[in-house]
């Protein structure tokens, strides 16, 4: 497989928002020399609407209040972020953009927390897509 076709199939994979059972999560969760072996799901979020005014950063923190931290009491970290992508037309897309980080057991109840999130947005701020992204992690405090 080309390298070009492996790093478009993960790409694809990931703008799918595909999961891995629990199964085959925990044959690749990682063997933590320091710490607990967790999840480690982060999320972008794209800041302009199809039509009308870029989501703002009133509305953003709203969205990190009232729907992200009920679901993600223990903490979270937001970045700041400029994405780019190359759009179906062939021309350069950039935007301004949030990646919301989580670190989370791999559990149901956070598999479910983070795609209410990703419906929410969607549905709230006319977004065709919320990428994510997961990641094993060893996490010590």
């Amino acid at each position: 497989m080309s390298a070009r076709l492996l790093c478009s199939s993960f790409l694809l994979l990931a703008l799918t928002g595909c999961s891995m059972p629990d199964k085959v999560a925990n044959r690749v969760a990682p063997t933590c020399s320091v710490g607990e072996p967790v999840r480690q799901t982060t999320l972008y979020f794209g800041l302009n609407r199809p039509h009308g005014q870029a989501i703002t950063n009133a509305e953003w923190q709203t969205f990190v209040d009232e729907d992200v931290t009920p679901r993600f009491k223990d903490g979270l970290t937001v970045l700041t972020a400029k994405g780019q992508w190359l759009g179906n037309d062939g021309k350069l897309a950039r935007e301004d953009s949030r990646a919301l980080m989580l670190i989370h057991a791999a559990d149901r109840n956070s598999e479910q927390g983070v795609e209410a999130l990703r419906a929410i947005y969607k549905q709230r701020f006319a977004q065709d897509s919320v990428m994510r992204v997961d990641t094993p992690a060893c996490v010590a405090f």
